[in-house]
């Protein structure tokens, strides 16, 4: 556990607290301690710790930004992929107490990885006491993924790839293309399209082909799922 600590730059007053976050269920139900033993409780606490950690942040780093992008930027940046990711650069998975039936392969599950690294974040909080250590364990990880999201969107070739992405990582999401107008004579037409997800028109764009018309309407939608 000493070398978790050395990781995340934190040490735990109650030792307890970080065995219980990195217990699986799995492993908790094969040791006679059931569920209260897992970190299901520190993950639910967890959750809401890291969703107001990332809403303050966002919130005093983008005093320009909208609602409706802070929401999509959140939604990014506490989704399973990042979550997972995070957890993964710690190797938070071999940390992990699980059972034989998950010992298997779960230590590279995102699922797993996700729960375990909002756990953690809930036994910080509960061991500190104290929000702000949280954001200095959680904030360089935010700021990194930003910062790749910014990147991203620099030497774009494919706006519409990028955007299928973001809008992917969010299960039930639908997005599409549709034709607003074609315009001009047949050598010289401009298309007007528009991208919709779930109905909502997030952007809209021309071109002198539907191909180029799709892709800058998608350029507009990124604007929402990325900072300025």
């Amino acid at each position: 556990m000493h070398e978790l600590e050395e990781r995340i730059g934190y040490r735990f007053r109650n030792a307890a607290l970080l065995r219980t976050a990195l217990t699986h269920s799995s492993f908790a139900n094969e040791n006679m301690s059931g569920r209260l033993g897992c970190n299901e409780r520190l993950e639910f606490l967890g959750d809401s710790v890291l969703s107001l950690t990332v809403c303050n942040y966002l919130y005093r780093t983008y005093p320009e930004l909208p609602e409706g992008r802070l929401t999509v930027l959140r939604k990014n940046l506490v989704c399973q992929r990042a979550l997972a990711e995070y957890a993964a650069s710690l190797e938070l998975g071999s940390f992990l107490l699980l059972g034989k039936g998950e010992a298997k392969d779960g230590r590279e599950k995102p699922k797993l990885l996700e729960d375990a690294f909002e756990a953690l974040l809930g036994a910080i909080y509960l061991d500190a006491g104290d929000l702000e250590i949280v954001g200095a364990f959680l904030l360089p990880f935010i700021k990194r993924e930003l910062g790749k999201m910014e990147r991203e969107l620099q030497p774009l070739e494919d706006y519409k790839t990028l955007l299928q992405q973001y809008v992917q990582q969010t299960p039930g999401e639908e997005l599409r293309y549709e034709l607003v107008s074609e315009e001009g004579p047949d050598n010289a037409k401009i298309f007007s399209v528009r991208v919709l997800v779930n109905s909502n028109c997030f952007g809209a764009g021309k071109g002198s082909s539907k191909k180029e018309a799709e892709q800058n309407a998608a350029r507009e939608a990124l604007k929402l799922y990325l900072p300025k």
